[in-house]
C-alpha cells in the first residue's frame, strides 16, 4: 500500500509537473507567433502603401481636374456677366448647398422652403439695396420660418428644425450674398476672380503640401487628414496665387494691398474647410452629398469661399 501511494504522487508529480512545462512554452509560442504575424501584417500595408500609393494620388488627380473643369467654366461665366446672372448663379448653388444641409440633418425638420426663400431675398437685397437691405432680410428669416413652420400638419422637432433652417441661412445664404456685395464693387469682377483663384489655389496647395510633407496633424478629432504642414503649404500658395494674379493682370491694386488682402482670403479658407469638417464630423457625414461625383457634394467645393468671400469683401472695403 505506501509503495502504491508513492508512485502514485510521484506519478502524478511527474504528470503535473511534465503538463505545466509542456503547456508554458506553448502558451509562449502562441503568444509570439500572434505578434510576429501581427507585425508582418503591418509590415505588409505599410509596403502596400508605399507601393500604390502615389498611384492611388495620380489616379485622383485625373477625376478632380475633370470634376473641375465645367464648375471653373460656369464661375467664369457668371463672374463675367455679373449683375443679376451672377446672383441667380449664386442663388442655384446656395439652393443645391442647403439641400445637402438640410438632408444631413433631416431628423430635425428644417423647413427648406424657407431657407431658400430667404436665400433668394438675401441675394436679391445685396444686389439691389446692400448691406442695409441685407440686414432687414434677416430680420424677416426667423418670422418667415415661423410661419412655414406653423403651415406644416406636425409640429414635432419645430424648435430644433427652425434652428437647422436659421444655420442654413446665416452659414449659406449671408456668405453667398457677401459674393453679391463683392462682385458689385467697384472692379468687382477681378475682385471675385481674386478671392477664388486665392481660395481654390490654396485649398490644392494644400491637398499636395500635405501629401508631400505632412507630418503634424492639425485637427485629427475634426479632420484626421489635414496636416500643420498643408495648411501652411495652402497659405503661403494661396496668397501667392491672389498676389501675382492681382499684380500681373490689374493695374489698380498696388502690391502691398494685393499682398494683404491675399493674405486674408488664405487664412479665411481653411476656416471655412475645419468649419464644415466639424458640421460633417458631427452628423457624421463623409461628404454632404454627390453633386460632383466622388468628389462630394457642392458645399464640400464651396465650404472655403463661404469664408473666404465674407473675408475678402470686408478686406478689400478696408484696403482699397
Amino acid at each position: 500500500m505506501p509503495p502504491r501511494r508513492g508512485r502514485g504522487r510521484s506519478s502524478r508529480g511527474r504528470r503535473g509537473s511534465g503538463s505545466r512545462e509542456e503547456r508554458f512554452p506553448r502558451l509562449v509560442g502562441e503568444g509570439y507567433a500572434r505578434e510576429r504575424a501581427a507585425e508582418s501584417r503591418a509590415q505588409r500595408e505599410r509596403r502596400r502603401e508605399d507601393r500604390y500609393g502615389s498611384r492611388r494620388e495620380r489616379s485622383e488627380t485625373g477625376p478632380r481636374v475633370a470634376a473641375a473643369i465645367p464648375a471653373i467654366a460656369f464661375a467664369i461665366a457668371i463672374v463675367a456677366l455679373g449683375g443679376p446672372w451672377f446672383a441667380a448663379g449664386l442663388f442655384g448653388l446656395g439652393v443645391l448647398a442647403m439641400h445637402e444641409l438640410y438632408g444631413l440633418m433631416r431628423r430635425s425638420r428644417p423647413i427648406d422652403l424657407a431657407g431658400f426663400l430667404v436665400l433668394g431675398a438675401l441675394l436679391v437685397a445685396a444686389l439691389v439695396g446692400g448691406r442695409e437691405a441685407m440686414l432687414a432680410c434677416l430680420v424677416a428669416a426667423l418670422p418667415v420660418t415661423f410661419a412655414l413652420a406653423l403651415a406644416r400638419r406636425g409640429r414635432k422637432n419645430v424648435a430644433w428644425g427652425i434652428a437647422t433652417t436659421i444655420f442654413g441661412i446665416l452659414w449659406i445664404g449671408v456668405a453667398l450674398a457677401h459674393g453679391v456685395l463683392l462682385r458689385e464693387l467697384d472692379h468687382g469682377g477681378a475682385l471675385v476672380a481674386d478671392v477664388m483663384i486665392g481660395t481654390f489655389i490654396g485649398d490644392t496647395c494644400a491637398y499636395f503640401g500635405g501629401r508631400a510633407w505632412g507630418r503634424r496633424l492639425l485637427a485629427p478629432s475634426i479632420s484626421p487628414n489635414k496636416t500643420v504642414e498643408g495648411l501652411l503649404a495652402g497659405v503661403v500658395g494661396g496668397t501667392l496665387a491672389f498676389w501675382g494674379f492681382a499684380v500681373a493682370y490689374q493695374d489698380f491694386f498696388a502690391a502691398g494691398d494685393a499682398l494683404l488682402i491675399g493674405l486674408c482670403v488664405a487664412l479665411a479658407s481653411p476656416l471655412g474647410d475645419l468649419f464644415e469638417s466639424l458640421v460633417k464630423r458631427d452628423l457624421e457625414a463623409k461628404d454632404t452629398g454627390r453633386f460632383f461625383g466622388a468628389h462630394g457634394g457642392v458645399l464640400d467645393r464651396l465650404d472655403g469661399v463661404l469664408f473666404s468671400a465674407v473675408v475678402g469683401y470686408y478686406a478689400s472695403l478696408a484696403v482699397l
